[in-house]
């Protein structure tokens, strides 16, 4: 038996409030995130706040005496691109489940969350190894050192 318009629609109204206070909540606890990664060399720690901006930039050991600006710069640029990586997919994992329709009122379809355009194209797609396309690849230098940059 069909549920009554009214009981149906007083369902539905019910479900949008407790899904925009769950939105709410996420959004205040997302701009309160940040991440901090090691670039693979563990000469530069970044940190990147809840817009994927870069809040924070720490020279390990004094690591960066020994290196050229080029091996700096792709230092701080790898462990740049993998906090901001690593925001991305926190923000899209806490924001998922409002993008799923309701399991209780059908007509609520959840809403559409855009990430290509809040995060650029390809910037959270993986390729066959696991790694983000358009993540820095190892740079030159650690090709050229033997280095493959993995831990």
């Amino acid at each position: 038996m069909m549920e009554p318009l009214e009981k149906r629609l007083e369902k539905a109204m019910a479900e949008l409030r407790t899904a925009q206070e769950a939105i709410a909540r996420t959004e205040r606890e997302l701009r309160e995130s940040s991440f901090a990664v090691l670039s693979s060399d563990r000469a530069v720690r970044a940190t990147v706040g809840p817009q994927g901006e870069l809040t924070g930039i720490d020279f390990l050991e004094n690591k960066y005496r020994d290196m050229s600006p080029q091996e700096l710069a792709a230092s701080v640029l790898e462990a740049a691109n993998a906090a901001r990586l690593k925001m991305n997919r926190h923000v899209m994992k806490a924001m998922a489940p409002f993008a799923e329709p309701s399991s209780d009122v059908p007509e609520l379809k959840g809403f559409e969350m855009d990430w290509e355009r809040i995060f650029g194209p390809d910037v959270l797609r993986e390729d066959n190894e696991g790694t983000a396309r358009g993540a820095q690849p190892s740079p030159a230098w650690r090709d050229a050192l033997g280095e493959d940059g993995e831990n």
